[in-house]
């Protein structure tokens, strides 16, 4: 089903008929925006529950931020149904499938690898890059072997079915290079910010990219300040959506340096769209979305159209939160 007819359902309904019936109860849709005390979790699409959930077993236990996220979104990256990060990714026009990550502490250290094959976990393969190296970014050839080097575990994509499904694709579009609609078939990524019991913050981001993508394609995804950004003096901010877009606008360090001039981290995540949408005389399909946290344990989500959707773990509640949006499909 489609994003757009699945939300003329109401979001609340869907939402809830995609988990299990005793967790119905607190996993609701509620305001884009919000404050809480203590550590907190935020993480982009229905995926980001159980993201959420390994999380916060490393921050109900005074756990680092850092930890919880690199945590969190292995998850994700584990989880062979999921089409657009990890192991069931969907591959390149080429058939590779391609992954990237990008983690960042509250120390503005940082790590970063793209175009990663055959690894099973690219968001601790980042985290090594950050710890272990000098640089900051990885790619390739180069990041793959890194991640041998240091004994990451490896894997043989793409899966069987999702083999299946890129040779039909391939046979009906042999030159075709569509432009993509970003939506919950399709949204590319998962992104995920938190803030500890110590008030530190960290983030994470790691995808499989744009499905059928030219070969060699990276979008935002694994870049420092577009896909994810962190801020001690200020917060965290992460995205989700058309890589190119948000790219242009430095997406994520826009919303953490607007949080620091001081916008409200919805207000934030909004502004940031805003801008997009003023570079692109043609918004068909372009959805792009942003979620955020400040210092004080606000946060906030904005996207351009309607669909997008963010989980959120605090020690009171554990929930689906649709994000406000400028316009409807």
């Amino acid at each position: 089903m489609k994003r757009r007819n699945f939300l003329k359902l109401g979001a609340a309904t869907g939402i809830l008929s995609l988990i299990e019936p005793a967790k119905a109860a607190k996993v609701v849709a509620t305001s884009a925006s919000g404050k809480v005390k203590g550590p907190i979790v935020l993480s982009t699409w229905i995926h980001g529950l159980d993201a959420n959930k390994a999380a916060w077993e490393v921050l109900k236990n005074d756990g680092s931020a850092l930890d919880a996220v690199e945590k969190g979104v292995r998850v994700t990256e584990s989880d062979i149904t999921n089409r657009s990060v990890g192991i069931g990714g969907r591959p390149d026009r080429d058939g590779h499938v391609t992954l990237d990550a990008c983690i960042m502490d509250e120390r503005s250290r940082c790590g970063s690898v793209a175009c990663l094959e055959g690894i099973a976990h690219p968001i601790s393969v980042a985290r090594a890059v950050m710890e272990k190296t000098q640089h900051v970014m990885l790619v390739g050839d180069g990041a793959r072997q890194f991640a041998l080097d240091y004994g990451f575990d490896t894997i043989k994509t793409p899966i069987s079915e999702v083999k299946k499904d890129y040779e039909k694709w391939k046979k009906e579009n042999k030159d075709l290079f569509k432009k993509p609609e970003i939506n919950h078939e399709n949204h590319d990524t998962i992104g995920m910010i938190a803030m500890d019991a110590k008030g530190n913050f960290s983030g994470a981001c790691t995808t499989s990219g744009w499905a059928y993508k030219m070969h060699g394609r990276v979008g935002d995804s694994p870049i420092i300040g577009a896909g994810l950004f962190i801020d001690q003096e200020v917060g965290a901010a992460t995205s989700t959506g058309l890589g190119e877009a948000i790219i242009r606008v430095a997406g994520s360090h826009t919303v953490v340096e607007l949080m620091r001039h001081g916008y409200s981290p919805m207000d934030a995540c909004k502004e940031a769209c805003m801008r997009i949408i003023k570079k692109h005389d043609d918004l068909t399909g372009l959805q792009c979305g942003f979620i955020a946290l400040d210092k004080d344990g606000n946060y906030g989500a904005y996207s351009i159209y309607n669909g997008f959707n963010f989980a959120l773990r605090t020690m009171e509640e554990e929930k689906m939160v649709d994000a406000t949006f400028d316009r409807n499909w």
